[in-house]
């Protein structure tokens, strides 16, 4: 599938390769073939410009290996289809000269009732963040939405929104640390911050799971990895909270003491327990 990877855009560039679209698909829809002659694009499609170099390496990718994911359609007049969600796959489809395309076709009261079912299940309070990624993606996927539709009527904000699916780009292993909860969504996002560097994002999952280590350890372990520092000492001083340095201050001034490593050097935090406790240190500091 040489080519697949400057896509840039659709599940091909948002999702790893060993994910399962499949769990993009309810159990009770069926996927059938339907002459590409009797479809139609949907004239709503909100994007009119398509990649040609794009276009071209996915038709050579379908030539070869097929559309793997089904198109869905919704019925026209006349035994025709008017595509609801996948129309770069349709047009490359017929560059590649195929006759027939997989689609799901879906009435447009199915998939209104489909759309709010979704919308509903990415507000529930006990969904785990990876489930709402896979609901989140599929109403923008299947459903032709805009991120920022689907958050306007989620009402969460766009970054938010944005943030939740890509945790879709997490290695397999990450994906079910999150899932199973040995891992928070904190952590998940510091190894998404190491994306492109797999052995890195291996050491820290272990990291994290091994040492109980808190959602800003992780992010200093990846503030250390980026500014070149390699050895796993080197990398694990840099998430210690306090050393022999910042003891020693702590006893001089009768507090705690804590070192934040940035990437921009980094910072002493003083702790205090109230205004008392500051006035003292104001004191002693004078």
């Amino acid at each position: 599938m040489a080519g697949k990877s400057k896509l840039g855009r659709g599940l091909d560039s948002l999702f790893p390769t060993d994910f399962d679209p499949s769990l993009l698909l309810s159990n009770d829809e069926r996927i059938q073939k339907l002459f590409i002659k009797d479809i139609d694009a949907n004239p709503d499609q909100p994007r009119r410009q398509f990649d040609a170099i794009a276009l071209n390496e996915l038709a050579e990718s379908i030539a070869q290996y097929g559309v793997l994911q089904p198109i869905i359609v919704t019925p026209a007049s006349e035994g025709k289809f008017v595509i609801i969600a996948g129309e770069r796959r349709y047009r490359a489809s017929k560059v590649a000269g195929l006759n027939q395309i997989p689609a799901i076709v879906r009435k447009k009261a199915e998939q209104e009732q489909l759309e709010i079912a979704l919308i509903e299940n990415v507000q529930r309070v006990d969904l785990s963040p990876l489930e709402q990624a896979v609901s989140i993606e599929r109403l923008h996927e299947q459903f032709n939405m805009s991120y920022a539709e689907i958050s306007h009527k989620l009402g969460k904000a766009i970054p938010t929104v944005n943030n939740i699916v890509r945790l879709l780009q997490l290695p397999q292993a990450a994906r079910e640390a999150l899932q199973s909860g040995h891992i928070s969504e904190g952590h998940a996002r510091s190894i998404l911050a190491l994306k492109g560097h797999p052995d890195a994002q291996h050491r820290l999952l272990e990291l994290i799971r091994a040492q109980a280590w808190s959602v800003r350890q992780a992010e200093q372990y990846v503030t250390a990895q980026k500014q070149g520092i390699e050895t796993k000492k080197a990398v694990k001083t840099r998430t210690v909270n306090e050393t022999p340095e910042t003891k020693t201050l702590a006893k001089a001034i009768g507090t705690k003491v804590t070192i934040k490593h940035t990437a921009r050097g980094g910072r002493l935090e003083i702790h205090f327990k109230n205004d008392q406790d500051l006035a003292k240190l104001y004191k002693k500091l004078g």
